[in-house]
């Protein structure tokens, strides 16, 4: 069962050991959507980080971008 809940995940940025908070489907599509990539779930973390802008907090922006990522998928 998926927890619709945010639950604390823990990710390397940069070398420093950090944590965001994401329900369970969207960790559950950020990691899919890093396999698809070819790069690690931090390497991913990591490139979203350098993209945001200052206003949004890193949580949100992977949000952001795993929703983005989704849309553009073709459906099964």
């Amino acid at each position: 069962m998926i927890d619709a809940r945010p639950r604390k995940r823990s990710l390397t940025l940069h070398g420093h050991r950090t944590s965001v908070s994401l329900e369970d489907a969207f960790w559950i599509a950020f990691v899919h959507m890093a396999r698809d990539r070819g790069v690690s779930v931090n390497a991913l973390a990591a490139q979203i980080d350098r993209e945001r802008g200052v206003s949004a907090g890193l949580a949100s922006a992977i949000r952001v971008t795993v929703l983005k990522h989704v849309q553009r998928a073709p459906e099964d």
